[in-house]
């Protein structure tokens, strides 16, 4: 199994005066705390994909860690996401059947979601993502703002990463050139069926000062 590590955003809505994955977060950076939960899971393969002007800062963070017989690569990623995540693709070895793409801004992700996603793959899904019940009432309305529809609350799953594939599958979606907020939907255009297994709270996306202050409360145990 191979990890693709995205973390080549600039984190415009955070705030911050350098890239959102090295932002400090207690102690290390968010890089730090997000790739410490990947290797948990004990992948064969890692490719962390960076900002290209601080790939040797990422090689210095991954050299702290124990790799426990893991391939680790740092890459510089694109300009789109999709990019980047190409670029992390071409980094990991055909070794790898399966690929999971997992966001940095992840950072305190369980072992235990990367786990349930793999599992879903090893049973011979073609793409898996966790997700979360919405608790919220959802409309979707339309360009001047009327609402259009509302859909069964308990039909609905906010998705979180990683995202697991079968890599051919994968490599297939990002061949197409669509452009999707997260792979899930690039497979999905494909018309592959994607599973949606279990993911946590603890996995939210750190995009604004508020979701910081959130990460640390849940570092410091509060």
């Amino acid at each position: 199994m191979g990890v693709v590590v995205v973390a080549a955003g600039s984190g415009t809505r955070l705030g911050a005066s350098r890239p959102k994955a090295f932002v400090e977060l207690r102690g290390a950076t968010i890089l730090e705390h997000a790739l410490r939960g990947v290797l948990e899971s004990a992948p064969g393969e890692l490719a962390v994909v960076v900002p290209e002007e601080l790939v040797g800062e990422a090689q210095q963070i991954l050299a702290r860690l124990d790799l426990a017989g893991t391939r680790a690569s740092v890459v510089a990623g694109g300009a789109e996401r999709s990019d980047s995540v190409n670029a992390g693709l071409r980094a990991l070895t055909d070794a790898s059947r399966h690929v999971l793409v997992h966001d940095a801004a992840r950072c305190l992700t369980p072992v235990a979601v990367f786990e349930r996603v793999l599992a879903g793959l090893r049973a011979g899904a073609e793409g898996v993502v966790p997700g979360v019940s919405v608790v919220d009432t959802i409309k979707v309305v339309d360009a001047s703002g009327h609402i259009v529809s509302t859909p069964l609350r308990q039909s609905l799953r906010a998705v979180q990463t990683p995202q697991g594939f079968a890599r051919d599958v994968l490599a297939a979606a990002h061949a197409a050139g669509a452009a999707a907020t997260d792979d899930a939907a690039l497979v999905e255009a494909l018309g592959y069926a994607v599973l949606v297994v279990e993911g946590d709270e603890r996995a939210l996306k750190v995009t604004t000062p508020d979701d910081l202050a959130r990460a640390e409360r849940l570092l410091a145990g509060a």
